[in-house]
């Protein structure tokens, strides 16, 4: 059974791999999950090669990606990770734990920040402020600033 941290490693890892899926850091992501998911070499790695090929054509490519199928493989992604860890002695989950994280932070630093239609993505902080009556938003809508009409007049 594997502790609440590494459920969590298994599910970040599984985000980064949906998130890198058709993206240019894709291919650094491929090279590392065939070395993580195939310990052993050989056809393992190939395997893993297989699978992670599939996950692009499954998004169609980041632009192509909706986020349902983006979620559903990233769940497929951690519950990969999940079942590699769960049966691994306690220095293997530490060096497999390890690796998930550098791909981690592979995706994060290729700074691939992406959002689907509609979406906002921002890659850093943002600061929003209004004063003196105004309106400030990253997104919205028609604003009407000033009083409102008394009830019942119109």
């Amino acid at each position: 059974m594997l502790d609440e941290t590494l459920i969590a490693l298994a599910g970040a890892a599984g985000t980064a791999v949906a998130t890198a899926a058709g993206t240019d850091v894709w291919a650094s992501v491929r090279e590392r999950l065939a070395g993580i998911l195939g310990r052993g070499g050989g056809e393992d790695a190939e395997h893993a090669l297989a699978r992670s090929d599939r996950t692009v054509a499954a998004l169609g490519g980041a632009e192509g990606a909706d986020g349902e199928r983006r979620r559903r493989l990233e769940g497929v992604w951690q519950e990969r990770f999940e079942s590699l860890l769960e049966p691994l002695a306690a220095d293997d989950r530490i060096e497999v734990a390890s690796q998930l994280r550098e791909l981690i932070a592979l995706t994060q630093s290729a700074g691939g920040v992406t959002a689907g239609d509609g979406g906002i993505s921002i890659g850093g902080n943002v600061d929003i402020r209004a004063d003196g009556g105004s309106v400030s938003a990253v997104r919205m809508g028609t604003v009407n600033i000033g009083n409102p009409p008394h009830p019942g007049v119109e």
